[in-house]
């Protein structure tokens, strides 16, 4: 089977690749630096030529409100089409948790156009929701800093990592299309502010965080379940703690 993976060198699709390949599948690596851009259609006939499957994990290169929209709507329109020409059977796009839930952010929105073109496309697809990943947790801490001061929501949260959404995706790329949305989130639920709290005590940060429930979060003040699942989410294994033990470990590794 051949895959064709869209943002294939970023931090989800290069992960997502690599266990792709270790499937033994056909995987296509297609981002502007492999020839194929989405925002002009450049590349996109040939990357999709004879392929089954797309998983789109691109991302707008900034998250300004402008910016975004323009990206997933031009590249989403661009991608779409081409995949309807190339009779490709799946579409898999990743996004985010509450999307649907935060009209006030102009970045939600945007992620919210890319979501109603691929329900509106003819191409059987699956959306994978996922919470926010361990990962990037300190540059949404650092998107709230105000000198020795950092400004954090207490909403709840319930983040994920990354490995375990790559994991998700290359499942749901070996099954069937759902034509709907799924949600996958960590096994456990924060404050957002506490969280930030753990994060600054393991980088030993002397910093404070402030709950301020007017706080921004892409532009948006969120309610106490804006970034919590549904019903039915599928629960990731990796838990909090032991994430970040390994990251202080690799923090604290002596370079060779």
């Amino acid at each position: 089977m051949k895959v064709v993976v869209v943002g294939g060198t970023g931090f989800i699709g290069s992960r997502l690749v690599t266990m792709l390949r270790d499937r033994s599948l056909d995987v296509v690596v297609a981002s502007p630096s492999a020839g194929v851009d989405t925002i002009t259609g450049e590349g996109l006939s040939d990357a999709l030529n004879d392929a089954q499957v797309v998983v789109d994990v691109s991302n707008s290169p900034s998250p300004q409100d402008d910016v975004a929209l323009r990206f997933f709507n031009m590249s989403g329109k661009h991608l779409l089409a081409a995949e309807e020409a190339a009779g490709i059977k799946h579409h898999i796009a990743l996004s985010v948790v509450g999307t649907d839930r935060l009209p006030e952010s102009g970045y939600f929105r945007a992620k919210m156009a890319q979501e109603n073109l691929i329900r509106g496309s003819h191409v059987p697809y699956t959306i994978l929701r996922a919470t926010p990943f361990f990962e990037y947790i300190t540059g949404i801490v650092e998107d709230a800093a105000d000198g020795d001061v950092l400004r954090l929501s207490p909403a709840s949260i319930q983040p994920i990592a990354a490995d375990d959404v790559v994991m998700a995706l290359r499942d749901i790329a070996l099954s069937r299309p759902q034509n709907c949305e799924l949600e996958i989130v960590g096994p456990d639920r924060f404050r957002l502010n506490e969280l930030a709290e753990q994060i600054l005590t393991a980088n030993e940060d002397p910093r404070t965080v402030i709950a301020d429930e007017k706080a921004l979060y892409f532009g948006a003040v969120l309610r106490d379940d804006t970034l919590v699942p549904g019903d039915h989410p599928r629960f990731a294994p990796t838990r909090f703690e032991d994430w970040i033990r390994l990251y202080i470990a690799q923090e604290l590794a002596p370079a060779f």
